[in-house]
C-alpha cells in the first residue's frame, strides 16, 4: 500500500482563507472514497478542533508548534515533517500550501493556488514578496507535479514560471452536493438588520478584492433605488479604513452593512435571500464564493478577470472589475427585473452542480497515483 502524506502545517485555521476551504473540501472528498492509498495528515494541533470530522477520519500527526509564528511553522516543515516522513516511510508528500520545504525526504508535489504576487506586487509586504519570489519558483522546479485550482492558474504557472505543461494539473474546487446545493431557502437575514433588497460581497478587505468600485456603484444605484443595502462580510484587511472613509464621504453609512466574519450557516442564509452576489475582485485563483453563491441559487455578478469567467461561464453577469457604471447598471437591472434574477439563479445552480468535492477528489487521487508511479 502506498503512503501519501499531506502537509497542512501552513494551515492556521480561520486565518489562511480560501486555501483552507479548498483543501478541507478536497480532503472530505477523499474521505468519502474507498482507496488503497494510506493517507496521513501533518497538521497544527488546532486543526483537530477546527475540523474534527477530518481529524477522526484520517491518520493524524500533529506538529509541536502552535502556528502563531510563521518562522516556527517553516522550521517545522524542514525538521519535524522531514523526520516524520522518514519514520512513517511516506512515499509521496503533497505540500498543499504553495511551497516545498528545502529539507524533504519523499517525492514532493505542490499546490500553487495563484501567482498574484507577480501581477500585483504592491499588495504584498516587502518581506512576504521576497519570500514568495524566492520560494514559489524553487518549489515549482522541485515538484514532481504541480496542482492548481483553475485553468487560469495553470496557464500562468506555465507561462510565468516556465514550467513543463505536462506536470501542471487542475484540481478544481468542489462543494458537497448533499449539503451546500440546497436551493433558495426562505430564511430571514433580519438578525443582521437587513430587511430591504440587498447585495452581498463576502471578502476580506484586501486591495485586490476591489471593494471601492462596489461602494461607488452602490452610490449610483441609490439614486434610483434608495432602499438598497450592501452587506459586506469577511475579516478586516488592509483596506478597511479606506473603505470606511469612502462610505462616510458618500454619506451612505446606513446602506452599507459591515458584518465582519459570520458563521457559514448565516452566510448561506444571506445567499438565499440576496438580490445577487457582487464580486468585483481583480484577481482570483478560482473564486470559491462565486461557486458557493451559485450553489445556493444566488444570482452572480462577477468581474470578467482571471479565473472568474472560467467558474461562472454564462451562468452570471461578467463585468469589467473597475467600471463602476457597469456595476451600477447590472445591480439596477436585477433590482428591477425579478425574471432575470430567477433566470440567473437557475443557471448558477445548475452550473454549481458540476463542481462536487467527490469529482475533485477523483482528480486529486489520480494525480497522486501518477506521481507515485513516476520514478525519481
Amino acid at each position: 500500500m502506498s503512503k501519501v502524506g499531506i502537509n497542512l502545517l501552513w494551515m492556521v485555521p480561520g486565518v489562511v482563507g480560501g486555501s483552507e476551504t479548498y483543501t478541507t473540501r478536497l480532503l472530505r472528498g477523499l474521505a468519502e472514497r474507498s482507496s488503497d492509498i494510506d493517507y496521513t495528515l501533518f497538521a497544527l494541533p488546532q486543526f483537530a478542533d477546527a475540523h474534527p470530522d477530518l481529524a477522526k477520519t484520517f491518520k493524524m500527526a500533529y506538529a509541536p508548534v502552535t502556528g502563531q509564528w510563521k518562522s516556527f511553522r517553516v522550521a517545522g516543515e524542514n525538521s519535524w515533517l522531514a523526520a516524520q516522513c522518514r519514520v512513517r516511510k511516506i512515499d509521496l508528500v503533497h505540500h498543499a500550501g504553495g511551497t516545498v520545504p528545502a529539507v524533504r525526504t519523499a517525492r514532493p508535489i505542490v499546490t500553487i493556488h495563484d501567482l498574484q504576487y507577480l501581477y500585483y506586487p504592491e499588495y504584498f509586504t516587502r518581506t512576504k514578496l521576497a519570500y514568495l519570489k524566492a520560494m514559489v519558483p524553487r518549489s515549482a522546479e522541485a515538484a514532481r507535479l504541480i496542482l492548481t485550482p483553475s485553468e487560469f492558474t495553470r496557464r500562468t504557472i506555465i507561462e510565468r514560471l516556465g514550467i513543463d505543461p505536462s506536470i501542471v494539473r487542475v484540481v478544481p474546487h468542489g462543494i458537497s452536493p448533499r449539503v451546500e446545493q440546497a436551493g433558495r431557502e426562505r430564511r430571514s437575514p433580519n438578525r443582521y438588520g437587513i430587511s430591504d433588497d440587498f447585495f452581498i460581497y463576502p471578502a476580506i478587505t484586501y486591495p485586490h478584492k476591489n471593494h471601492l468600485v462596489l461602494i461607488e456603484a452602490l452610490a449610483r444605484v441609490l439614486n434610483k433605488h434608495p432602499e438598497t443595502t450592501l452587506a459586506l462580510t469577511g475579516a478586516r484587511g488592509s483596506m478597511e479604513v479606506r473603505i470606511a472613509k469612502e462610505v462616510r464621504e458618500r454619506n451612505i453609512q446606513d446602506r452599507v452593512l459591515r458584518l465582519g466574519y459570520i458563521p457559514g450557516s448565516d452566510l448561506d442564509a444571506l445567499y438565499t435571500r440576496a438580490v445577487a452576489l457582487t464580486f468585483p475582485s481583480r484577481f482570483e485563483g478560482f473564486g470559491a464564493p462565486v461557486l458557493e453563491a451559485m450553489s445556493k441559487g444566488c444570482p452572480v455578478i462577477a468581474a470578467n478577470a482571471t479565473a472568474l469567467p472560467e467558474v461562472v461561464e454564462d451562468a452570471g453577469l461578467l463585468l469589467s472589475p473597475d467600471n463602476s457604471e457597469e456595476w451600477a447598471e447590472a445591480m439596477s437591472l436585477l433590482l428591477a427585473d425579478r425574471t432575470k434574477r430567477e433566470e440567473l439563479a437557475r443557471a448558477g445552480f445548475e452550473r454549481a452542480g458540476r463542481f462536487t468535492w467527490g469529482a475533485s477528489a477523483d482528480v486529486l487521487e489520480e494525480a497522486y497515483r501518477h506521481a507515485l508511479g513516476t520514478t525519481l
